[in-house]
């Protein structure tokens, strides 16, 4: 069962997390799909250790959790966090991205 309810302690690091345009772009994509790091790199055309530490931020904060398939890792928004209800609210206000959506799903993948 999800935690309800938040203390402004624990709400300040999530906020500051998702404050940062990339970071809250990557949560964004992948509320649309979970994503490699190669395939975020296409749609943001940015570089891979920049996407790759923002993805630190994001799973280090749980945030965001990662399924290794093979040598690949993919990410995808973890609905099990305590904080998913505050993250889900916050994201009902973040226009769609189908531009980088598109440019994602047409990545040649990693």
């Amino acid at each position: 069962m999800l935690k309800t309810e938040i203390t402004l302690e624990e709400m300040v690091p999530i906020l500051k997390l998702l404050g940062d345009r990339t970071r809250l772009t990557i949560f964004s994509l992948l509320r649309t799909k979970q994503a490699c790091v190669c395939e975020l790199v296409e749609a943001l055309e940015m570089s891979q250790p920049s996407i790759s530490q923002h993805l630190r931020k994001l799973r280090d904060a749980k945030l965001v959790k990662e399924e290794r398939r093979g040598q690949w890792i993919y990410y995808s928004i973890n609905e099990e966090t305590t904080h998913y209800l505050l993250v889900e609210h916050v994201l009902k206000f973040v226009p769609d991205q189908p531009d980088l959506i598109e440019k994602m799903k047409q990545a040649k993948g990693c």
